[in-house]
């Protein structure tokens, strides 16, 4: 990497060269480096904002899952039958889910290599367990911080490659060259939040032959989220230069804690605790799930349900199923006002029409899991003890005592199965641009919990295969790059100068905006969508991000940071809110993880009024056999184009032609 400086417009920044910058400090980001790294490839390093402040190291439920092929038992699996159920899901192509098959068992392993603590028996065997989705016990975990132990093994073996880390540096924009399909990156402008001093905005220029982008899902769009608050999201870098965004109407939403953010997934649920609404001053309790639930028994094992079934489906709202749950808390938060707490020292009570609970009145799933588990005891928090103290002890470690007090929680964004479009080298239609882990779209609709995960220790390494082999060039010489760059850089700067106003007493608009932005998102773009509503929402997004673009002020240069992000997820909002109005004018209806209201449907159950009724996608309907594929042209026009979903190749398996193209170097394109 060489260091060397530019003037752009009177002001000089440092310039760093290399072949290949790395942004954003997940798993999937580290796992490249360290992938490029042992490939030969040492020209890297790391630009984050905040290291270790992602999705990965600060996220977690009762059992984090990591979904991976089948390594133990007697039940046959194989990569292909692997990509048959991630493809099955809905809306992925086939060739990503092969590669994310084939790649599981590798990625896997290295990272046990790496020192995850994930668990096998005396002869070795990684045994595994179903999570939702799953029709086969291929799940694993290392306890309720899977990801944030993956994060510390990945994080150890960066520092000991000596990989340099730029921390603290926020990248503001992506440098490309060429137009069209023949547009190309090959750099980033940062803010080094450390060396904003007067009016030094504290720009950094990378000059790189490549870019991978793994900055997580688009978070900082949301009011109501799981996502820990120092996640926010950079699509709108690479949506502004081009990058195609695919499934971005699919996102996963499920009940989550608010005062620490945690998914109230698995045991929390599964333990049965007691659900109470208040007022917003906490008085007028009530167990407000009794008055939608025909009897205790159905009431019980809906809860208990949950636990597997956590991301909200609406195919499991009817006949008081565990999603109606979901609706019920929505209606109770955001409709109503209140505020929902899961209570795990008492059991849920028969106020109104309905018995107390007692195990038997539980359905015979929910009962036998409870019995062989040895957990038929008095209360939720003596089950949770039993069943997953770790569990309880997460809590513990943030400041709540389940055994003392309840849990505030809502229904909460929690991941983004869209994203950016990618190759099966996950290179974006941006070349030498590899969105890698959650901001690659390649999840589909119905994904199985924990396959995130794999998809981004496989993309990641696949993303350093074709760096390493194919793009292993040295950067542009300094006056070639400023050549090509000096206007967007340029640009950059007097946005910056622009924003900062004299007379600007505080960041209260900043603060305005975002919670616009947030509260706009979490309405119609979460998991309730109103097809009357999304097109006068979309209108406000856009009108918001040009008045954002034009007029946004901000006391001094210490606030670039904010404001640059701020004007990210405003692009990035109205992006995703274009696609979902693009769906529901298609007729698109309910799937994945959210509900579509239609006058014309079936309610939930019988107890709620009309305004719920919503019916479900149809498998063949157009929706469902396309994938939407939109993005911004050179005039920042929103472009939209439904493409057709790739089958599963069928592979090459004679040894002796993969071993012939392996040895003339004709595998990575």
């Amino acid at each position: 990497m060489r260091k060397s400086e530019i003037v752009v417009s009177g002001a000089k920044f440092p310039l760093y060269s290399l072949n290949t910058l790395i942004i954003g400090s997940g798993t999937a980001a580290l796992n490249a480096g360290v992938c490029l790294y042992d490939r030969g490839q040492r020209d890297i390093a790391i630009a984050t904002e905040d290291f270790g402040g992602g999705t990965s190291n600060k996220s977690g439920s009762d059992k984090q899952t990591y979904y991976k092929i089948s390594l133990a038992g007697d039940r046959p699996d194989s990569p292909l039958e692997m990509a048959k159920d991630l493809f099955n899901g809905g809306c992925m192509h086939g060739d990503i889910a092969l590669c994310e098959a084939q790649g599981s068992a590798a990625a896997f392993f290295h990272l046990v290599s790496l020192g995850v603590p994930f668990p096998h028996d005396p002869f070795g065997a990684y045994v595994g367990y179903k999570t939702d989705h799953d029709p086969r016990q291929r799940a694993t975990s290392a306890g309720p911080l899977t990801s944030h132990l993956m994060f510390e093994c990945l994080a150890k073996e960066i520092r000991k490659k000596r990989i340099k880390i730029f921390d603290n540096h926020q990248v503001i924009a992506l440098l490309t060259d060429g137009r069209g399909e023949n547009k190309r990156v090959i750099g980033a402008v940062a803010i080094d939040k450390t060396r904003i001093k007067g009016k030094n905005p504290g720009f950094v220029v990378f000059n790189a032959v490549n870019i991978i982008l793994g900055t997580g899902g688009p978070a900082g769009i949301y009011k109501t989220s799981v996502y820990p608050e120092s996640q926010t999201g950079s699509h709108g870098l690479a949506l502004e230069i081009g990058a195609v965004g695919n499934n971005l109407t699919e996102s996963q939403f499920g009940l989550a804690s608010l005062k620490f953010r945690w998914n109230l997934s698995g045991t929390y649920q599964q333990v049965i605790p007691r659900y109470v609404s208040t007022d917003g001053k906490g008085r007028d309790e009530r167990e407000f799930l009794n008055d939608y639930f025909p009897d205790m028994g159905t009431l019980a094992t809906a809860i208990f349900l949950k636990g597997y079934q956590w991301p909200f489906d609406p195919r499991k709202a009817a006949s008081y199923g565990s999603s109606l749950i979901d609706i019920l808390v929505y209606r109770e938060t955001v409709v109503k006002g209140r505020r929902v707490y899961l209570d795990f020292r008492r059991n849920p009570g028969g106020a109104g029409k309905l018995r107390d609970f007692s195990f038997g009145l539980l359905h015979p799933e929910a009962f036998s899991y409870l019995q062989r588990s040895g957990a038929l005891l008095p209360t939720p928090i003596e089950r949770l003890e039993h069943m997953n103290q770790p569990a309880i002890d997460v809590y513990k470690d943030h400041g709540i005592d389940l055994e003392k007090e309840p849990l505030e929680a809502a229904v909460c964004a929690q991941h983004n199965n869209g994203g950016l479009k990618g190759n099966i080298w996950w290179e974006s239609n941006i070349e030498h641009l590899f969105p890698v882990g959650e901001v690659n779209g390649t999840h589909g609709v119905y994904r199985p919990g924990g396959s995130a995960l794999n998809s981004g220790q496989v993309g990641s390494l696949r993303a350093a295969m074709v760096i390493a082999r194919r793009y292993s060039d040295q950067p542009l010489k300094e006056r070639e790059f400023l050549e090509t760059t000096e206007s967007q850089i340029r640009l950059k700067l007097e946005t910056a100068r622009q924003m900062i106003a004299k007379g600007i007493p505080t960041t209260a608009g900043l603060t305005k905006a975002l919670a616009d932005i947030r509260q706009r998102t979490s309405v119609h773009g979460a998991h309730i969508r109103n097809p009357i509503q999304i097109g006068c929402e979309v209108e406000n997004a856009w009108k918001q991000y040009a008045r954002l673009k034009k007029g946004l002020k901000i006391p001094s240069a210490r606030d670039l940071p904010a404001a640059f992000k701020t004007l990210d997820l405003c692009l990035t909002h109205a992006v995703y809110l274009e696609a979902i109005k693009e769906y529901l004018e298609k007729d698109g209806a309910s799937r994945g993880s959210f509900l579509v209201l239609d006058p014309n449907g079936e309610k939930p159950c019988p107890e709620l009024d009309d305004f719920w009724k919503f019916s479900m996608a149809n498998p063949e309907s157009f929706v469902s056999r396309k994938i939407l594929e939109i993005c911004l042209d050179e005039n920042m026009r929103v472009q939209k184009r439904w493409v057709d979903i790739r089958p599963i190749p069928s592979e090459e398996s004679w040894f002796e032609n993969v071993w012939s193209d392996f040895r003339n170097d004709r595998i990575i394109r």
